[in-house]
Order: structure tokens, then sequence, then C-alpha cells
């Protein structure tokens, strides 16, 4: 019996906001992930050293992802959001991926993901349903992890 070559699937960096994300969501954002592709780069920005981020502190290594650690200087700016989208970019400037997952519901990250699609490459949205209009449309899927029934808006 012949067996058909699998075509191989997408391999994805997802890029966690953890600051802006929910930790107990992980295991369904990864399983949702896994459907669009193969998650090769796993990363979560914060500032690990706070309180806020206790929960995910105990999710990480169930699920590979490796913190990247962000000290939070002075409050009110953006570091984390800044450190996330300079990995965005070196990644996809190096292509040792192809499509991309950013997981927050921050509106910040709305340029980003057009900047990605203008290169050619996919972005999965993942965020709660407060999340701004423009990043979901930003985004070649979008997915609501808070919905009661996780809900899926895909752009045109």
């Amino acid at each position: 019996m012949q067996t058909q070559p699998s075509t191989p699937r997408p391999r994805l960096a997802v890029l966690i906001d953890a600051e802006n994300a929910h930790a107990a969501q992980t295991t369904r954002l990864m399983t949702r992930i896994a459907g669009y592709g193969k998650p090769t780069v796993r990363r979560a920005y914060g500032d690990w050293t706070t309180t806020q981020l206790a929960p995910w502190k105990k999710i990480l290594h169930t699920h590979a992802i490796r913190p990247c650690q962000q000290f939070c200087y002075v409050k009110r700016k953006n570091s984390t959001d800044s450190a996330l989208i300079m990995d965005a970019m070196e990644l996809l400037h190096a292509r040792s991926v192809e499509g991309f997952c950013i997981v927050s519901s921050d509106s910040d990250y709305t340029g980003l993901a057009g900047r990605i699609q203008e290169a050619g490459l996919l972005v999965y949205g993942f965020g709660q349903s407060d999340t701004s209009v423009a990043f979901v449309a930003a985004c070649d899927a979008f997915v609501f992890l808070d919905a009661a029934a996780v809900r899926v808006s895909a752009s045109a």
C-alpha cells in the first residue's frame, strides 16, 4: 500500500503578552493553536517578578513556553509590548516561521499584525471579547478565548 506524503504543518511563533492574557486559558489556547500549525517558538513576555504573573509561572513548563523577562522600570510604559514586537520582527526577517500567533487583547499589536501580513505570513490573534475591532480585523483569524463557546473571527 502506498502512503501519501503528509503536508507539513506551518511552523508558528506563539508570542504571549502574559500581562494581557489569562494563564487559565493556556491549555485551550495551545489546543486551538495546534489546529493552525506547529508551535515551534513559544514565548511569554512580562515582568516575572510581580505577583500578577504568578498563575503563569505554574503553567509555563506544562506547555514548554519560555518566559521572557521585562522589568517594569517606569509605570505605564510598554516594555513588554516592545520586547514582543522586537522578537516578532526578528523572527519575521529570519523567516524561521510561516505564521504568528499573537496572544493579547491589546490593540497596540494591530500594526505588528499588519506588518507580518505585508510580508506574506499568517497572523492568528487570541484574546478576550473586549479586544479592539482594529486588532481583530488585522489578523487572518482571531479567536475569542473568553466566549462560552470559543468564537473565531476570520478577516476577509
